[in-house]
């Protein structure tokens, strides 16, 4: 049985292992506070996204799923729900920074744009100033309530 929901308190050990397992950054999720959506398989969180506020624009932060459930949808999943979330809080653009997925990110309708292009107020975000490297590549979908 498969659950989507945002994640609880309890889940974040869960979600920072899962994270960790994927070499993908948590240094600064207490100070961030990224809004997490997980996907439980069998009572496990299998995938996990984040959402990172910025004004009527978001940082889409850690999309991961567990290495033995790759390719079975769950990021798919994650990111659509990441979207659905962000339109009902009126965010207008989603940006990412990634290095192994730049490709799945353009199947959804996510397109390539200059650091520079970014707002300053996500700029400034750790995930921009430190966490990701510069040959992350930046990603931007423009929301739109018809899609």
């Amino acid at each position: 049985m498969t659950e989507l929901r945002a994640a609880a308190e309890a889940d974040l050990a869960a979600i920072r292992a899962l994270l960790e397992h994927a070499g993908l950054p948590t240094v600064d999720l207490e100070t961030a506070k990224p809004k997490f959506t997980v996907l439980r398989e069998n009572g496990d969180i299998v995938a996990a996204g984040a959402l990172e506020r910025f004004g009527s624009s978001a940082l889409v932060r850690s999309v991961v799923v567990a290495g033995d459930r790759r390719g079975a949808g769950f990021g798919r999943i994650i990111v659509q729900e990441l979207e659905k979330v962000a339109r009902a809080a009126r965010v207008g653009r989603l940006i990412l920074l990634t290095q192994t997925a730049p490709e799945f990110f353009a199947h959804h309708g996510y397109r390539v744009i200059g650091r520079s292009d970014v707002p300053q107020d996500v700029q400034r975000s750790e995930q921009f100033r430190s966490l990701c490297p510069v040959s992350a590549i930046c990603m931007m979908k423009v929301l739109s309530d018809s899609e």
